[in-house]
């Protein structure tokens, strides 16, 4: 099949281009205006998977590399999709179009909760800041030097505190600029680390990291990557701003800061396992031994949460994790497994914090010692929760549990050589029974016994709410029942 020209360009500038256009068209015709987002959205899916029929066929990679870009510093901009790129582009881009349909009806009941009345501008300068979510997603996805990288996690802060600010939840205003202080911390980090690794190669691209490996600064380079890495995906220590973040943030947005914070395990594997990885390994039994301290500690905040939206958020912590618990082996099993694991988390946790989302959007309660038997009144939102809580506690034959059955496996494999990892994997395997408390309690508390008066006239999900996360749902049944369709393109990647 032939690509059309400067596809994988097209993948990423088309969302932020059209914006505007959505804006304007939305200042006529208001929370409308999402299902032309939806439609582009569609269309750089169709472009996605025209790469991945590609990628399917024998293809090696799809390099697009562009003459108008500047060679100051030897900064030569491209995009580069391939078998470890391709699905988290692609995984990406089916969250966003998810969480667009999701928004339409829920970011207008937003409006009039919080600014008393419909507003077809704020409706508009919504779908203008989504956008950008998806062009972040496939920037990252694809980008060929550090530089870009940088570029793109910047220009996804942009999204997120304006519409933390605008629509947002309690201290909004104090929260979107504490996620954008965090963000800009993480990327400052980042950046230091892509600076000293130029000093040693002359070079900010990705494939040229290799020869950085045995120069006197490749160990502070690598650290500082790391760091940066590791302050975004909210690590024990640098956690602290998540459960305020995820929990405050706007429910239709949730799902996209579950994957922002997740993207940086597919960097950790882009930049650090595949070009970096005789420094990276002195960091891998410190860094399991980090993510398990945040698998345990995120499980037992969680427990403690009794507010339904900060349960998920806090959860978030626990999961991310896993991937770098994964990733951290430096396994072939173990990276391939934590990047399966990123993408059916990202899915995951999409539908069960949608779901929470749609609870309080119906109810306006987020206490769930106020809830109870709303299985009765809200069943396909019952369904959703379930369903999510499945696929982050990984049953089978959901994606989780082929992803885990990977990850561990590789885990495993590094433990036969060394006690102490192998120890470590054993006490992830326990963690994970955490997650089933943490998610499957939280629904008998919420949708079984008796129904408090005050919720009898709950009613349930619209559909244009439920269906896309229902369809969701469904595409991680198809990739646990057939993960090759995934595997065939992660299993490559080390």
């Amino acid at each position: 099949m032939l690509l059309i020209p400067y596809t994988l360009l097209q993948i990423v500038i088309v969302p932020i281009i059209s914006a505007p256009i959505i804006a304007l068209i939305g200042r006529k015709i208001g929370k409308k205006a999402g299902w032309i987002a939806a439609a582009v959205l569609a269309y750089t899916t169709i472009l996605l998977l025209n790469v991945g029929i590609e990628l399917w066929d024998g293809a090696a990679s799809i390099i697009e590399e562009y003459k108008w870009s500047t060679e100051i510093f030897n900064l030569q901009f491209g995009f580069l999709a391939d078998n470890l790129s391709f699905p988290v582009a692609l995984a990406m881009n089916l969250v966003c179009i998810t969480l667009v349909i999701y928004s339409i009806e829920y970011i207008d009941h937003k409006i009039h909760t919080i600014y008393g009345g419909e507003s077809k501008s704020l409706n508009a300068f919504y779908y203008l800041m989504f956008m950008f979510f998806a062009t972040g997603f496939s920037g990252i996805s694809f980008s060929t030097n550090l530089i870009e990288v940088y570029l793109f996690l910047d220009l996804l802060l942009i999204p997120l505190y304006f519409l933390i600010d605008r629509f947002g939840y309690r201290y909004r205003h104090r929260i979107a600029i504490m996620c954008f202080i965090w963000g800009f911390i993480g990327g400052i980090l980042f950046l230091i680390g892509s600076v000293l690794a130029y000093s040693q190669t002359g070079s900010f691209l990705i494939s040229d990291l290799r020869s950085l490996i045995g120069k006197p600064l490749a160990l502070w380079a690598t650290t500082f990557l790391l760091l940066g890495m590791l302050v975004k995906l909210a690590v024990f220590g640098f956690h602290v701003w998540l459960p305020w973040v995820h929990a405050e943030t706007p429910t239709c947005i949730a799902g996209i800061l579950a994957s922002i914070v997740g993207i940086e395990n597919y960097l950790m594997a882009r930049i650090l396992h595949q070009n970096l990885l005789g420094v990276f390994k002195v960091f891998s039994t410190p860094l399991m031994i980090w993510a398990l301290i945040t698998m345990v500690y995120g499980a037992l905040l969680t427990l403690a949460q009794d507010d339904i939206k900060r349960l998920c958020a806090c959860s978030t912590i626990s999961q991310t994790a896993y991937s770098i618990l994964g990733l951290s082996s430096c396994t072939p099993y173990g990276v391939s497994g934590g990047i399966f694991y990123f993408i059916s988390h990202s899915i995951g946790k999409t539908v069960i914090f949608s779901a929470a989302g749609i609870i309080v959007y119906r109810t306006g309660i987020r206490n769930m010692k106020e809830m109870g038997g709303l299985a009765k009144k809200m069943p396909i939102t019952a369904a959703l929760w379930i369903l999510g809580s499945m696929i982050l506690s990984a049953f089978p034959p959901l994606s989780s549990f082929q992803a885990e059955w990977i990850m561990f496996t590789g885990i495993f494999q590094q433990g036969i050589l060394k006690l102490s990892n192998l120890i470590i994997a054993a006490i992830g395997i326990f963690a994970t029974f955490l997650t089933v408390v943490y998610t499957f309690w939280p629904a008998m508390r919420i949708f079984f016994g008796p129904t408090p008066k005050h919720l009898d006239s709950a009613t349930d999900a619209p559909y244009s709410m439920a269906i896309p996360l229902l369809i969701l749902a469904f595409v991680s049944f198809i990739l646990g029942v057939h993960p090759e369709l995934i595997m065939h393109f992660l299993s490559s990647i080390t």
